[in-house]
């Protein structure tokens, strides 16, 4: 009864309440979701995100993302993705804001890498995230600082590499962002966990990076402040 009535207020100030699943992907259209594709700018192209079968497709190309129209903070994130085809690359950025800030493509956000034998890698787009071991786990070279510009030592390694599963099975990717934390796991591994990120809120994306990727779930959690 109370948590009906603490849902019925919520919904009545327009916030959402904790523990409320929100389906950002319903199966049947994009509707929530905006692609921003470079190569789509001046003429009309192949669409680089369909709905297929019932599951979002990445087709992979033309290179670009998709992004939720608005913006969350403080919420858990669960996605379940496949490579059906051959293993490749993709992300999920999280707390994503201004557009095309790096390589003139990549919003400015932290990414969550998806690809193939490094899912649950960070790459830091014009924000930044600390993990512990940060020398080791942060390839660099001598003087390079650890930031989010192209000229900075960008990824932030995972735990573990082999928490995926076989190529053409599915995955269960979560990635809890709650303040200016990020916990992410792979099918119930813990693969990266950072601290003091420099953004607490913003959009949710999906990449278009050279690989088609089936999801069958994209679904948020509001977390309890």
């Amino acid at each position: 009864m109370l948590k009906s009535i603490l849902t019925m207020l919520a919904l009545t100030n327009g916030m959402l309440a904790a523990d409320e699943t929100i389906l950002l992907f319903n199966g049947k259209n994009l509707d929530g979701w905006v692609a921003d594709i470079p190569a789509a700018d001046n003429k009309e192209i192949t669409p680089s995100f369909i709905v297929r079968d019932g599951m979002l497709v990445s087709l992979g190309t033309p290179l670009g993302h998709l992004l939720t129209e608005k913006e969350y903070a403080d919420y858990k994130l669960t996605v379940e993705y496949r490579f059906p085809a051959k293993p490749g690359n993709c992300g999920v950025l999280v707390h994503a804001s201004k557009p095309r800030v790096l390589y003139a493509m990549f919003p400015q956000s932290i990414e969550v890498q998806m690809m193939h034998k490094s899912a649950g890698d960070f790459w830091c787009i014009h924000e930044n995230i600390d993990v512990p071991d940060m020398k080791k786990r942060r390839p660099h070279k001598e003087g390079q600082k650890f930031g989010g510009t192209k000229e900075d030592a960008r990824q932030i390694l995972n735990l573990t590499d082999d928490s995926e599963k076989p190529l053409g099975e599915w995955n269960t990717m979560t990635i809890e962002a709650r303040g200016n934390q990020i916990i992410v796991h792979v099918n119930g591994d813990l693969v990266n966990h950072g601290k003091n990120a420099t953004a607490s809120k913003g959009k949710i994306a999906l990449q278009a990076e050279g690989s088609e990727v089936e999801f069958r779930k994209v679904e948020l959690t509001p977390l309890a402040k």
